[in-house]
């Protein structure tokens, strides 16, 4: 009895005289990257209805050029035209539009220059803002812009009125959905006639494809 007592207790002296090891933190999760892939722009325009009919976007890499302003549009305040034509490189612009009885639709990506999301400032004073060129003028209203992860985002409501020959009015609008990514700037825009026949696309319609093209440029 005395030998199993002594050879016990040399085990509890063992077993205490050993560290203990302390239990492994689990290990982290490892961070999801947002690569964006411009090429990948062209498979986005699998969202469309069908009856579209597509072409490659060819006018200026900003939502003024997909609402038919040149570099001449001016914004009032000055500061909203940040919104209008965000610096891009225009060079490195991919995308494409879309026509149909619902409307035209742009879809394109660009390297912002520098990397940067809308400055606070100019959104909280560009809740409603003008912009003009030549026979053409706007009214800018500030929109919820859709929910994308890793970005910022901004949707604008554009009522457009232009003045033809002998003082007839046009007038369409333009629901707008941008996408600040890091080193990359992508919107679409979704232009219509107030008074077509047919059902026209809107501005769900320009924050879900929005949120599609991303999906499709992070691969």
């Amino acid at each position: 009895m005395r030998l199993i007592a002594a050879c016990a207790l040399t085990l509890m002296v063992a077993a205490c005289s050993e560290p203990a090891t302390p239990p492994r933190s689990p290990e982290p999760e490892p961070s999801a990257t947002h690569t964006v892939n411009p090429a990948r722009i062209d498979r986005a325009r699998d969202a469309m209805p069908d009856g579209y009919e597509v072409a490659g976007y060819a006018g200026a890499p900003v939502p003024f050029g997909a609402w038919g302003f040149r570099d001449s549009a001016q914004a009032d305040p000055v500061q909203c035209a940040a919104l209008g034509a965000p610096s891009v490189a225009a060079e490195t612009a991919r995308g494409w539009s879309a026509s149909g009885p619902g409307g035209i639709v742009y879809a394109v990506v660009a390297e912002a220059t520098p990397p940067q999301g809308p400055d606070p400032v100019v959104l909280d004073e560009c809740r409603q803002w003008t912009v003009t060129s030549g026979h053409t003028s706007g009214t800018v209203t500030a929109q919820p812009g859709p929910g994308i992860d890793a970005a910022q985002t901004v949707a604008m409501r554009t009522a457009l009125t232009t003045v033809v020959e002998g003082g007839t009015e046009t007038h369409t609008h333009a629901d707008t959905a941008v996408a600040y990514l890091g080193t990359y700037l992508c919107f679409v825009v979704v232009v219509t006639d107030p008074g077509s026949p047919h059902p026209t696309l809107g501005a769900e319609f320009a924050s879900d494809l929005l949120a599609e093209t991303v999906s499709t440029l992070r691969g």
